[in-house]
């Protein structure tokens, strides 16, 4: 059944990004990504490289997301059991310096300089707010819509004050903007610029080679926007581990509606950043 009065394709793909997100928003998921960047490891060996990680708490986090598929375990023999990357982990890892890009744009810049991967995690922090793909889809493709109109989009078989909530949230991250009450509903600059994040995912959901992003049917079209609304870090975390270099994807033919999402991953990890101000 369709959540959306979206068209089913474009369903597809907002569900897809939403999952793509899903699965790397978690607590410290990124940052064992990128401690298994090379050859795989050992348990003890990822455990020393995610130290601040208590007793107990990587074995779930490892196992949740080897079930997502991006993370495979290997058991050569009973005592000699290692962790690396899947294929489809692999193909992930370029969005991250992506991120980093769109986060060194248009986030506020903190007091003090910040680690690359605390701009990832306040970024997917903002992109996995409630109803947020769907209602930055409809604003990239139709420019300015107003509120009731994007609730009949969003959540048709809602209220359609329920679209109230979601949509000041964007607005107070910055990813939205509007010229007042009862006025319509446009992308800010910030939230437009999300467009190469957001495109690349849908590409790596899809199986495309990353590159195919810039031909998406929408987030492959940037829009001039006005000035974004900053907000500000707090709260300082451990040090990352370097970002892996964006890979250079071979050619493949443009996007077609039937293919946006033509290769599902195995499990949908629930996102463990709760929701809450603008802030970082």
């Amino acid at each position: 059944m369709a959540i959306t009065a979206l068209p089913p394709d474009t369903g597809a793909d907002i569900a897809r990004v939403t999952e793509a997100l899903a699965m790397i928003t978690p607590r410290w998921n990124v940052r064992i990504l990128l401690a298994l960047s090379g050859p795989p490891l050992r348990y003890s060996e990822l455990a020393a490289k995610v130290s601040w990680l208590q007793n107990g708490q990587l074995h779930p986090k490892l196992k949740a997301l080897c079930d997502a598929g991006l993370v495979e375990r290997t058991e050569h023999t009973a005592r000699h059991v290692t962790y690396g990357h899947t294929e489809r982990g692999v193909a992930l890892l370029p969005v991250l310096p992506m991120i980093v890009t769109w986060a060194e744009e248009h986030l506020e810049k903190a007091d003090r300089p910040l680690p690359a991967i605390e701009q990832i995690e306040d970024s997917l922090t903002l992109l996995t707010r409630r109803h947020a793909a769907a209602i930055l889809w409809v604003l990239k493709s139709r420019q300015e819509v107003s509120g009731r109109a994007l609730a009949r989009i969003v959540m048709p078989s809602s209220d359609w004050t329920n679209i109230y909530p979601p949509l000041r949230q964007l607005v107070a991250d910055g990813l939205v903007d509007s010229d007042g009450m009862g006025q319509p509903y446009r992308l800010s600059e910030a939230g437009d610029g999300l467009g190469p994040v957001l495109g690349t995912l849908s590409a790596w959901s899809a199986g495309q080679p990353l590159d195919q992003a810039a031909q998406h049917p929408v987030w492959g079209h940037p829009q001039a926007k006005p000035e974004p609304k900053p907000w500000i870090s707090s709260q300082s975390r451990p040090a990352p581990t370097a970002l892996p270099t964006a890979r250079t994807a071979h050619p493949s033919p443009a996007w077609h509606n039937g293919d946006l999402f033509s290769h599902a991953t195995t499990a949908r990890p629930k996102a463990a950043i709760p929701a809450g101000g603008p802030r970082r």
